[in-house]
């Protein structure tokens, strides 16, 4: 299935419009990662744990995504658009969304 943020596929006749799909990821995060993530704002570099975190987090909104518009009959979602929040009373939850709309193409 190809999935894009662009509102077409190039080389691609979009036949039918199904409808806005979406997919979701909360991950919580947990205490050492805070620990580590705080040091490394410290001396300064990347987080390479909370960089994971976010990576598995898309991939499972994106999947999500992907799997609720092949129920709908797609082959295709175009307009993709991802979002990024910090929820949870001490934002010790990031939530990514993935959204945009199933097409079938020709």
């Amino acid at each position: 299935m190809i999935i894009t943020t662009t509102p077409s596929i190039e080389g691609s006749k979009i036949t039918a419009y199904l409808g806005v799909v979406t997919g979701e990821a909360i991950m919580g995060a947990n205490i050492m990662r805070d620990i580590f993530a705080s040091i490394t704002d410290i001396i300064g570099g990347r987080s390479g744990a909370y960089e994971e975190k976010l990576q598995d987090a898309r991939q499972i909104a994106l999947r999500e995504l992907e799997e609720r518009a092949a129920k709908l009959g797609a082959n295709a979602v175009v307009g993709v658009d991802l979002d990024y929040e910090v929820i949870g009373q001490s934002g010790s939850m990031l939530m990514v969304s993935a959204s945009g709309t199933a097409v079938k193409l020709e």
